[in-house]
């Protein structure tokens, strides 16, 4: 490559990029993906009841399979870093200026919000072991229920507001109820229901700055201290951080199936639940069928996740064979863990266990594992650890990869011109910020379980988005860029296979989107994503007069502005239309049930 920068301060002048990584480094910054199985088991245990294991696998092969799409369009821009979204861009260019910035700003919400998101679980944990809410059944409580157990008269008025809303109690048992939550609240430290501040944000969910918030705040600021030292920094905290992390949730995926601990009934009789977060089976009706469906929605935003291996291709010393090898190897280890930890998960705990309040949040997946081993106390506090170092791994791949989408689309001219700065140590630092300041915005909306999910259901329908342009873009560069050196090439049937599977994704995002408690999550994520074409156009005709930077297209051998012929025809605009109308028609088709 002509413009290789030695690792040197000269790098940060010169506001490019240092290769300092082999494969080997990029599959360690990617080893952040495994533990996101861990963000939304619990969700999609809820929605899609039994069929929770086969959904992850499902999605997994779907990822697996997309990925060799990405690898060989990766291969293509040895000059640039960001990731799929910034190579699959370019196919788009020459059908439409704004397709291109669309398919890099959706990838970067849709991977942004991990740190926001893995924050607020961390900052649950940390709570959770300085400041525990006690259990109903502890002692404390108990005592303080015995003490208290006529302040509930059985004809009081909040006795019969909670047989309103629990329809078919009795009074003796809603006098038991409300104790119990009193006695638990007595003894709540006060610090799990302060509160700053709390609003709400129209149109999208309620922000509340508390004690999550401030300490999902602080968790970011010591991410972003570690990466401001470079990618090769970056690369050899992940890898102890991988090694620390996978081997145990390696283990306990292992040991449950090996000990003979799988319960048959938990993982066969597979039917959809009778409706969201229910612990009876349904039928495969219309509202079963868009239960399912909605669970590959979000398991997508995980399993597909590991093509952040590909965005350091700029930062590779040997970007030739070390692209391949960073998406491919990241993909098997992918495969092992969202194989194994749902289904040891599901067969131990089965479908009622799976849905545990401290599974669904996130907040008691550490509990749940040391549950898998037989674990003592103090092991499982080691879990809790070992969670919190899991959440940091997922983190730190997450603002890796996002901050060089940014910077990439910055430099191609599709983003805001501040973003292409890098520091003396190559990291893109003022992308880093932004990433930051999003998120502590996103932190204020996650720090509870309604809009955890409502932020992962928004900012997957970016990720949607992505992929469909990105499994699209392997054809379109095929026949318009055929003569571009390409390291590796997939087999032409997998590149058809994966634009069929383009379409699959979009029926996951039509049906499933509703799925997560938002009605209005597709077109919430629609705005969201459609704020970019503004910004870029400001960026394109404005600040850059209509034409793209020196240098953006080198790789796919275009001089100045000539963006080439368009060899594909009408194809990727037919490819576009089918893709929307399969959305619109999948929204109206499915249904949750009633």
């Amino acid at each position: 490559m002509t413009d290789i920068v030695d690792a040197g301060a000269s790098a940060g002048t010169e506001g490019k990029l240092i290769r300092a990584l082999d494969w080997k480094g990029a599959f360690w910054v990617a080893a952040g993906v495994p533990p996101l199985v861990l963000f939304s088991i619990g969700g999609i245990a809820g929605t899609t009841g039994k069929l929770a294991f086969v959904v992850w696998i499902i999605s997994m092969i779907m990822g697996f399979l997309q990925s060799f799409t990405y690898a060989e369009i990766a291969g293509m821009f040895g000059n640039k870093s960001g990731g799929a979204s910034v190579y699959g861009a370019t196919a788009w260019l020459r059908y439409s200026k704004f397709i291109a910035p669309l398919s890099v700003w959706c990838n970067w919400f849709a991977w942004s919000p991990v740190l926001s998101l893995g924050c607020a679980i961390a900052a649950g944990y940390i709570l959770n072991a300085f400041f525990p809410i006690p259990a109903a059944d502890s002692q404390a409580v108990l005592s303080w229920i015995s003490a208290h157990a006529t302040s509930i008269a059985a004809d009081s008025p909040r006795v019969a507001e909670y047989i309103a809303a629990h329809a078919g109690t009795s009074p003796d048992d809603a006098v038991k109820a409300l104790l119990s939550a009193d006695g638990v609240a007595a003894f709540t430290p006060p610090i799990r229901n302060w509160s700053l501040v709390s609003f709400n944000i129209p149109f999208l969910a309620t922000a509340n700055i508390n004690a999550t918030f401030f300490i999902g705040g602080v968790l970011m600021l010591i991410i972003f201290a570690i990466q401001h030292r470079g990618i090769s920094e970056t690369a050899s905290v992940q890898k102890w951080l991988a090694i620390i992390v996978l081997v145990p949730l390696l283990i306990i995926g292992v040991y449950p199936i090996v000990s003979g601990q799988i319960l048959s009934a938990n993982v066969t009789g597979l039917l959809p639940p009778t409706a969201a977060y229910a612990a009876t089976d349904g039928t495969w009706s219309n509202g079963g069928w868009t239960l399912f469906l909605g669970g590959l929605y979000i398991a997508a935003w995980s399993t597909y996740g590991f093509e952040t291996a590909v965005c350091y291709t700029r930062e590779l010393k040997n970007p030739k064979t070390d692209t391949f090898k960073a998406i491919f190897y990241s993909g098997l280890a992918c495969c092992v863990f969202f194989f194994l930890v749902p289904f040891a998960f599901q067969g131990v705990l089965g479908h009622t266990g799976m849905l545990a309040p401290g599974i669904v949040d996130g907040t008691g997946v550490a509990e749940a594992l040391g549950g898998l081993i037989g674990a003592g106390r103090i092991v499982t506090q080691l879990l809790v650890i070992l969670m919190i170092l899991a959440l940091f791994l997922a983190i730190m791949t997450a603002m890796a990869g996002s901050s060089r989408t940014l910077y990439q689309g910055s430099k191609d001219g599709w983003l805001p011109k501040y973003l292409d700065h890098v520091n003396e140590n190559g990291a893109p630092t003022r992308a880093m910020w932004t990433d930051f300041a999003f998120n502590l915005f996103l932190l204020a909306i996650a720090s509870d379980t309604s809009g955890y999910f409502f932020v992962l259901a928004v900012s997957n329908v970016g990720y949607i988005i992505f992929n469909f342009l990105n499994l699209n873009s392997g054809w379109i560069h095929r026949m318009d860029s055929g003569h571009v050196e390409r390291p590796w090439k997939a087999p032409s049937w997998l590149i058809g296979l994966n634009t069929v599977l383009a379409f699959v994704n979009a029926l996951f995002l039509g049906a499933g989107a509703k799925v997560w408690g938002y009605a209005n999550a597709l077109w919430i994520g629609f705005a969201f994503a459609a704020l970019i074409l503004p910004v870029f156009a400001y960026r394109h005709y404005v600040r850059d007069g209509g034409k793209f930077p020196a240098g953006a297209m080198d790789d796919l051998g275009l001089v100045g502005q000539d963006l080439g012929v368009k060899k594909a025809g009408i194809l990727p605009y037919l490819a576009l239309a089918g893709g929307l109308a399969i959305v619109l028609i999948a929204n109206w088709v499915f249904q949750l049930p009633a």
